[in-house]
């Protein structure tokens, strides 16, 4: 019985067979030929794998920045807290969060067959990091196994039914369909953006409608506009701590100026592919999940990963990331200055982009370019008071975890889980 759970928990980990089978069970449902069951089924498993490649391609980018902003604000030691590790809870804690994963499946499964809440979250690895991070709260309560076990089941099927549903009105603005909803830790920070975006943004122009020269015109290309952006941050980043100091801080072999043009190549490339995966993927998954709606849970729709919005809103997405890096880094100086956290904060350049790069197609949706813009500035600031408020909760177990990957909904529910599992006897 372990082996067949252990084996189903794999699939759901891996995106690309998760849905891969989520495209087959609807072509099937929908009575398609062998070939079109076949090529459907391929591509959407295809589209996944090269959406996958081209986010790793992206993290890898961005990732030695946060060092170099480490050493840009003189931070020597980024160490927040003693804590058991990712690795330490996932061997630990690895069938609880399992079993938690599964079950809260099963309830959206349930509670989309039955109630008008109409989405099923397949956002597949974001169904193993939610149960993790509620995992993690529970042991920091004191949980019994079983405690454990019914905590993490509850608060995960509440996440994946909740978060998606409040971001729904806000994606339809941005895709002008109901044909999917997002399923990804973006919400709290998207509805921040949307929310701003209706209140100080202008809903005439909108940040895929910026002009360029003719002579400039080849910056229309987001390839070729996110790599000169992403060479521009590194650029920035060296100049000001020094040339020296940032070939050593971002692990650079080369010349710095020629690593800065390599990292925002690698970072266009990356963009590329990703939205390449994109639209592969959509084009199959989308009619495929109709047989399942059809057959089985009538009017539903799939919520899906974060980077499925950004071929809506490509300059929007960069515009989130530097306005969110900008506004973030200087919170964390602020708060650093007036001693608000007694633990160090450091630049989380992923949630910036993905989760804030979100944000800020969200609030082009609802304001125009000052959407995005005002509420990428605020969504970077509220992202390190999230990690502040979350680190103390996590902190003899996750806390080097959710300071890397915070910032977003993981902070602000384990935030929220920490007052349910006080309820709990012993908790």
């Amino acid at each position: 019985m372990q082996e067949v759970m252990n084996f189903f928990i794999e699939i759901i980990r891996e995106p690309a067979i998760f849905l891969g089978l989520i495209a087959l069970t609807g072509l099937l449902l929908l009575k398609k030929d062998f070939s079109s069951i076949v090529s459907g089924t391929a591509k959407t498993v295809i589209g996944v794998v090269i959406l996958t490649q081209g986010t790793n391609i992206l993290m890898s980018s961005i990732a030695p920045l946060t060092e170099g902003f480490n050493v840009m604000y003189d931070i020597d030691n980024p160490e927040v807290a003693p804590a058991l590790g990712a690795d330490t809870i996932l061997s630990q804690y690895g069938t609880q969060i399992g079993i938690a994963m599964l079950a809260a499946f099963v309830i959206n499964l349930l509670v989309a067959r039955f109630t008008p809440i109409k989405h099923v979250f397949l956002t597949g690895h974001m169904l193993f990091w939610f149960p993790f991070i509620f995992v993690a709260v529970g042991v920091e309560n004191a949980l019994s196994n079983t405690q454990l076990i019914l905590f993490a089941s509850i608060m995960t099927a509440l996440y994946i039914i909740i978060a998606p549903a409040l971001l729904r009105p806000f994606v339809r603005k941005v895709t002008g369909s109901d044909d999917f909803i997002i399923g990804h830790p973006t919400t709290i920070l998207s509805l921040i953006a949307g929310w701003v975006g209706m209140l100080f943004g202008t809903k005439g122009k909108s940040s895929e409608d910026i002009k360029f020269p003719k002579s400039t015109e080849f910056l229309r290309e987001i390839s070729i506009t996110s790599s000169i952006t992403m060479f521009l941050v590194y650029i920035v980043v060296s100049m000001i701590i020094g040339f020296e100091t940032a070939s050593v801080a971002f692990g650079a072999d080369q010349n710095i100026v020629i690593y800065s043009v390599m990292q925002g190549i690698l970072f266009g490339a990356g963009l590329t592919v990703l939205l390449l995966g994109v639209r592969m993927m959509l084009a199959e998954i989308i009619p495929a999940f109709q047989g399942i709606s059809q057959k089985w849970i009538p009017n539903a729709v799939p919520a899906l990963d974060a980077p499925i919005l950004f071929p809506f809103a490509p300059n929007a997405v960069l515009i989130g990331f530097i306005v969110s890096m900008v506004t973030s880094v200087a919170t964390i100086f602020l708060t650093g200055s007036l001693g608000v956290f007694s633990f160090v904060i450091v630049p989380l350049t992923i949630t910036c982009f993905f989760e804030i790069g979100t944000a800020a197609i969200i609030g082009n949706g609802t304001g125009g370019l000052k959407g995005a813009i005002a509420g990428s500035a605020v969504a970077g600031v509220v992202m390190i008071f999230l990690v502040g408020i979350s680190v103390p909760i996590l902190s003899g177990t996750a806390a080097d975890w959710i300071v890397i990957f915070g910032g977003n909904d993981f902070s602000l529910w384990a935030f929220l889980g920490d007052l349910v599992a006080k309820i709990f006897p012993g908790g």
